[in-house]
């Protein structure tokens, strides 16, 4: 241990060392500042066209990324008034390398990224920026927009809501901005349309994802599923729903580590009886066969009833059961809990319940990102998951210096013995801190503790406390750009993801946005000058009140979310602190710390009403948060283990699709297919070696008929002199083929290579889909193997092996059987089905697919001309929504 950190001492870290490499280039792009700067904006829009040039003409990338960047540099300079520092050179670098930049909160991410952007744009192949929500993807494009525009590059971005013309056109400009969840959904619908012409997407060349931890990290075990209504079974949930209150302690089992319930001997011996008087079981046993989907019910009832609360899991709002995000404590309208378990909560409060859907394509975050050519990602929080980067996507995390040094403050933790104790605590000293007008966030983990601490800080005397949850996300960007002013009291139940810097004194963009909206000329310029200068006064009451203090109410699983809170304060140099208040009933200490942790706390001297600070409690927290990740590790890089399976299967299936799409004659596909289901049905009937009169001749003229739509009678060639299976083959191959030809000639070849081209693909979508739901029901089982010492992943990829063989089986004999018995009708276009999308999103909370988006105006009400605009943008409604 001694000789690394002597090692360390004299070369550096492995990141010093990396960091040092791009110094040199950094020099190089400087000297160059004085030469770009002397061009005209003509002159600087033409170097654009010129590197494109020099790319065409052999140069590769890195050739290119001096002069590149130091254009980028120039250019922003004069449509932003911002210059890149240095280290946001090294960070544009870092990008380009195809690794993550971890950059702290307020070194300028957004800025950065325009640099690797635009060096990879010139190579014409499109780069997608990808952000968390719909609100960051519209205020990036249209802020770096002018950068890229200024030097000649088009800007698209793509939201939730916009159409496929407005999608293809985003995606056809040199640089795309857009949400995670709207790319991949794109790609999912993509791979379900009928024609190159009607799909969006143009490839996967270079992709920035910003929040790289919360998307490929935190998202990782939530795929993106596009679903379709499948048959209405609400009469059997609220039934078994009818049965949970029967359940008594003993009859289940909780694990609340894995959010599980089970039923004892008891319970399923107590549920058996009651279910055989409903008539809801068949046989003996519930856990027959037969009964696998009231199991189902019932599993999901328990949980439900057991592991889920109302107003801290979900809230119920016009009569609709709404998830809250565990991550950020915000509503996700749209997003609905799988495997029956939201209808399971809609049962039991009496709500509408809505029908389960059947997955039609789904793909997760992992597996979409890693098509891309190229890939890399910034956050302020990725050393902790470095080996999970490395090890899933081959990215490597690069920590960028600061431009300033960071002067805030992390003091230990402070442990309390009940929650109360903790949260008077937090009342009194967020009290002190508003009496001599330092700011403070507070970090809390749901709406509940939100609104209980705020109303425990009105009894304090703290005044103008803002709010930011679930319950009033439409003013989000407004409470933050205002979090650093004197005297400012803050609640929010994350910060990861938020995207808006909290400056001390305030933001000017926001305040110009809204302020200035009406202003012009001359009187525009006087109050910008006048709300610089009160800004500018905010920020030295501030900065002499000790600057941003940020207090965490409970540590979280993850360490990132929970350094994600503290680099909220200091960012830019700026002094700032940050503690958590924690509590031996937090969830974390009571599920995951050690069990010895409250004697090591009685040890320290911790009696009731006190609290206790010792490195000791902080590294003993830190060791079951890291035991807590590493466990979070295994299991995403286990469901990545079964989802690659999936994803081999749904790269053959889309990749074919695309072939036949650009294919205008798949007859000679068809007559292959058709080929071969002669041979299956005669190896059907036909045993191997077998005589003549051992045929099944009736069997074999049954299925030449249903499948082939011929007419032939084999028991007539079986008595034949001499005949042989290759003989039999010939004949049924010769007779099929001229029924196909005669078909085709009646219907016209052209009207027929359109049928065969729709049937092929509406087959193969149709199988694909019910292949999905096996699998899925596949995954859920196979783990069980393991008891008769099998392997489940082995088990799952040769079952899956083999059921996509039989996919492929079933196109073949699908397909033919259609061709043959087809009638001659107007061939129609054929229609994408009835779709819902649904994703996971974690780390914002924000619901950017489905109806009850926020984005959706439908569902907005009457909104008041000078109110907060409901999509978030943070400007009044009537200089955003309100002006359309």
């Amino acid at each position: 241990m001694a000789l690394a950190a002597l090692a360390k001492k004299i070369f550096g870290s492995a990141n010093d060392r990396q960091v040092k490499k791009y110094r040199p280039l950094v020099d190089a792009i400087n000297a160059l500042e004085p030469e770009i700067a002397a061009l005209s904006d003509d002159e600087l829009r033409a170097k654009t066209e010129q590197f494109k040039q020099e790319y065409k003409d052999g140069k590769s990338l890195k050739d290119l990324l001096v002069p590149a960047f130091a254009v980028v540099r120039e250019g922003a300079k004069r449509t932003l008034g911002q210059r890149h520092y240095d280290v946001q050179l090294i960070g544009g670098m870092v990008l380009n390398d195809n690794s993550i930049a971890e950059m702290r909160t307020g070194e300028g991410k957004t800025l950065v990224a325009t640099l690797a952007v635009y060096l990879n744009a010139l190579a014409d192949k499109g780069v997608h920026v990808v952000t968390v929500n719909d609100y960051l993807a519209k205020r990036d494009a249209e802020w770096m927009g002018q950068v890229y525009g200024f030097l000649g590059l088009t800007t698209g971005i793509i939201v939730h809501g916009i159409s496929e013309d407005q999608r293809r056109a985003a995606y056809a400009a040199d640089v795309t901005y857009g949400t995670n969840n709207e790319f991949g959904f794109d790609y999912l619908r993509d791979n379900m349309k009928y024609s190159r012409e009607q799909m969006v997407q143009r490839g996967h060349n270079f992709a920035i994802v910003d929040e790289v931890d919360s998307i490929l990290i935190d998202e990782a075990r939530t795929p993106l599923i596009i679903s379709g209504p499948s048959e209405d079974r609400s009469d059997l949930y609220i039934k078994i729903n009818a049965l949970i209150p029967l359940v008594e302690e003993g009859d289940y089992e909780l694990d609340e580590k894995q959010r599980s319930a089970t039923f004892t001997d008891q319970g399923i011996e107590k549920l058996e009886e009651v279910l055989r008087k409903e008539e809801l079981i068949k046989g003996e046993s519930l856990y027959d066969t037969e009964n696998v989907s009231i199991v189902h019910h019932l599993n999901s009832a328990l949980r439900a009833h057991k592991l889920f609360t109302r107003d801290k899991d979900y809230i119920v709002r016009n009569n609709e059961v709404v998830i809250i995000d565990e991550f950020t404590g915000r509503m996700m309208p749209g997003r609905r809990f799988s495997e029956g378990l939201h209808q399971a909560l809609e049962a039991k409060e009496g709500a509408e319940i809505q029908p389960e859907n059947q997955t039609l394509a789904s793909i997760t975050f992992q597996n979409y990102f890693r098509l891309y050519n190229k890939l890399a990602g910034m956050t302020g929080t990725a050393s902790t998951e470095a080996e999970e980067f490395a090890d899933i996507y081959k990215l490597n995390v690069v920590t960028v210096p600061t431009n300033r040094e960071i002067s805030r403050v992390d003091e230990e933790d402070e442990v309390y013995r009940t929650q109360e104790e903790k949260y008077q605590a937090i009342a009194k000293e967020v009290a002190e801190c508003q009496k001599k007008g330092q700011p403070v966030l507070v970090g809390t983990t749901s709406i509940e503790k939100s609104e209980l601490l705020a109303s425990m800080l009105e009894k304090e005397g703290v005044k103008d406390i803002k709010v930011l949850n679930a319950r009033h996300h439409e003013q989000e960007a407004q409470i933050i750009a205002n979090a650093g002013m004197p005297n400012a009291v803050t609640i929010a139940t994350n910060m990861a993801g938020r995207g808006t810097d909290i400056q001390l004194g305030g933001n000017l963009e926001m305040r110009v946005d809204i302020e200035c909206g009406d202003l012009e000329g001359e009187e525009r310029d006087k109050k910008i000058e006048a709300i610089k200068a009160e800004i500018e006064d905010y920020k030295q009451k501030s900065l002499a009140a000790g600057g941003l203090y940020v207090v965490g109410t409970e540590r979280h699983e993850s360490r990132r979310i929970d350094n994600q809170l503290r680099g909220r304060a200091g960012r830019q140099g700026d002094p700032g602190r940050s503690k958590f208040y924690l509590s031996l009933q937090d969830d974390l200490m009571r599920i995951f710390a050690p069990e010895r942790m409250e004697s090591m706390l009685t040890k320290l001297g911790l009696e009731d009403g006190e609290a206790i600070s010792h490195p000791w409690v902080s590294s003993a927290l830190e060791r079951s948060q890291s035991k807590v990740e590493a466990r979070n590790f295994d299991i995403r890089k286990n469901i990545l283990k079964y989802d690659d399976v999936m994803n081999d299967q749904r790269k053959v299936i889309f990749e074919q699709r695309l072939e036949l799409m650009d294919d205008d004659n798949v007859n000679e596909t068809i007559t292959e297919m058709r080929h071969d289901v002669v041979e299956d049905i005669i190896q059907r009937f036909v045993p191997e070696r077998a005589y003549p009169e051992q045929w099944n001749t009736k069997g074999l003229n049954e299925a030449a008929k249903t499948y082939l739509n011929v007419d032939v009678q084999t028991d007539k060639w079986a008595e034949e002199e001499g005949i042989d299976v290759a003989e039999v083959t010939e004949r049924l191959t010769q007779k099929a083929d001229e029924v196909a030809a005669a078909k085709a000639a009646q219907i016209t070849p052209n009207i027929m290579r359109q049928i065969e081209k729709q049937l092929l693909l509406q087959s193969l979508d149709g199988l694909w889909r019910e292949h999905l739901v096996t699998l899925d029901h596949l995954s859920k089982v196979v783990g069980w193997r393991a008891i008769a010492q099998r392997d489940p992943l082995n088990e799952y990829k040769q079952e899956a092996y083999e059921l996509f063989q039989n996919l492929l089986d079933s196109l073949r004999e699908l397909v033919i059987t259609q061709i043959s018995h087809v009638q001659l009708q107007q061939p129609e276009e054929p229609q994408m089905p009835e779709m819902q999308e649904s994703h996971i999103d974690p780390q914002t909370g924000k619901n950017e697919v489905g109806d009850d988006s926020d984005l959706n105006m439908d569902n907005w009400g009457k909104v008041r001309r000078n109110d907060p605009c409901p999509c978030g943008s943070g400007k009044k409604y009537k200089h955003c929504h309100g002006a359309y």
